[in-house]
């Protein structure tokens, strides 16, 4: 019996490295290539690969329920407006293209006009639904996205008058368009719910 169990260990040892033999043969007398991108250090040309960016972010703690609740708050009045504020940065690209063709000020103001009925139409009547809390994190939103305050936009847009109006209106109910994202400091939590939203984490 042991005669036997060691003819096959001897025959499988056989059979399997002749086939690892082989391979190896095999793959020498072909030509591999591997395209990718190299640099060279100290001489020496290295694969060099480009990976997607990950995020890492500190555990929160919470020192109240309150605490808690308000973060879970906050989190799904991102949710319902950073798709707008989104929106907000595709719409505005594609305005600036087509307001900067226009050659007088009356066409740029007509055109204004119909891209603000436009919006309205659109999503006139579920901005309307949204709180006073909400549409103050849309309007840090739509500066985070598009690198301007709502003050700014409104100014290049509709003129100085509309922005100052709008400003005072918007006081009144406790927001200010000339506010700045600061995704560092006031505004770290939005940053770090949208961070979370943007790679999938929520």
């Amino acid at each position: 019996m042991n005669r036997i169990r060691y003819t096959l260990f001897i025959l499988a040892l056989f059979f399997f490295g002749g086939l690892e033999s082989y391979a190896q043969v095999d793959t020498l007398n072909q030509e591999t290539i591997i395209v990718t991108t190299g640099r060279v250090v100290e001489g020496d040309t290295l694969p060099h690969l480009t990976l997607e960016p990950i995020v890492v972010l500190p555990k929160l703690t919470f020192e109240n329920r309150r605490q808690r609740r308000r973060y879970n708050k906050l989190v799904r009045d991102i949710k319902r407006v950073y798709h707008y504020a989104q929106l907000a940065k595709a719409k505005l690209e594609q305005m600036e293209m087509e307001f900067q063709a226009l050659e007088t000020e009356r066409a740029r103001k007509q055109y204004v006009k119909t891209i603000e009925q436009q919006l309205m139409d659109e999503f006139g009547d579920e901005l309307k639904k949204l709180t006073i809390s909400q549409g103050r994190i849309l309007l840090k939103l739509i500066d985070r996205e598009t690198g301007d305050t709502s003050y700014e936009l409104l100014k290049t847009l509709r003129g100085s008058f509309s922005a100052v109006f709008w400003q005072t209106i918007a006081r009144i109910f406790g927001s200010n368009l000339k506010a700045e994202y600061d995704a560092h400091g006031e505004d770290y939590l939005i940053e770090r719910i949208v961070l979370k939203l943007e790679y999938g984490m929520l």
